[in-house]
């Protein structure tokens, strides 16, 4: 009885607690169908004015288009290069391997503002502000520690006989990499690939440093947007951004299955 009580508590307090870190979410909702000509809760007139303000506001759709082509792009390298040195770091035994792997992953310790601050005196010399080429770049130093890391655990977890069992029966490294190795990564790869789009799409910190008014991705105009005006817009987009991230999870989970994905 005491183990039932200490359940049901727990599965109340679990709830309190979703439901508290959820609220904002909601709330955008309601406020996203405003009628209003400024952000209110609750709204005193309804209205779907504002998802159409979005979708004919140039500025805001064409940082969204910016913002979805550099986030494929930046999945696709992040992937190409991750996992060959997955493979790398976790298959073979040399000096200097842990040292590689901690180089590698070590933007994720650094605070974002920091990282910003020293791509954009880099990339200053460079005459890579205010161009994709930059934006790429600057991305996939945040987004290839996430695919590394996701795809060294998702290797090492691996049942090693079956590559063995390839190899022993005459198989090439390429062919055992290609029909072994790579189906079996399935779950990391498609777990790193919704982790880097999504982390590369909502990237704003370090946008910020990079950008200008030749070239702009969705979360600076709206940080832009936010900073001169207060109107139910900005709920529009954040809605529509909730949804797509839903929408990649969704893909996720009818693919293979959060749990496979992301836990291993």
């Amino acid at each position: 009885m005491d183990t039932e009580r200490t359940s049901w508590a727990m599965r109340i307090l679990v709830f309190v607690l979703f439901l508290y870190l959820l609220a904002p979410v909601l709330l955008v909702f309601p406020m996203s169908f405003s009628g209003d000509q400024v952000l209110r809760f609750p709204p005193t007139s309804w209205s779907t004015r504002w998802y159409s303000a979005l979708l004919e506001n140039r500025g805001m759709m064409r940082a969204f288009w910016t913002s979805l082509a550099l986030a494929v792009i930046v999945t696709a390298l992040s992937l190409v290069i991750a996992i060959p040195a997955a493979w790398t770091m976790t298959r073979l035994r040399f000096r200097g391997r842990d040292f590689l792997f901690n180089l590698f992953t070590a933007p994720l310790l650094l605070p974002t503002i920091v990282l910003g601050l020293a791509i954009l005196i880099v990339f200053a010399s460079m005459g890579l502000l205010a161009t994709m080429q930059g934006l790429v770049i600057a991305h996939l130093v945040v987004t290839l520690p996430y695919a590394l890391r996701v795809l060294a655990v998702s290797l090492s977890t691996q049942n090693l006989q079956c590559e063995e069992a390839a190899r022993s029966l005459g198989a090439r490294p390429l062919v055992v990499f290609f029909r072994v190795t790579l189906p079996m990564m399935m779950p990391g790869i498609v777990a790193a690939t919704a982790l880097c789009f999504l982390v590369s799409f909502d990237e704003v910190v370090i946008t910020l440093f990079l950008t200008g008014p030749r070239i702009s991705t969705l979360p600076v105009e709206l940080y832009n947007y936010v900073y001169n005006r207060a109107d139910p817009l900005v709920a529009a987009a954040s809605v529509l951004l909730i949804l797509l991230t839903l929408g990649v999870i969704m893909i996720v989970e009818r693919t293979l299955g959060l749990g496979r994905a992301f836990v291993r």
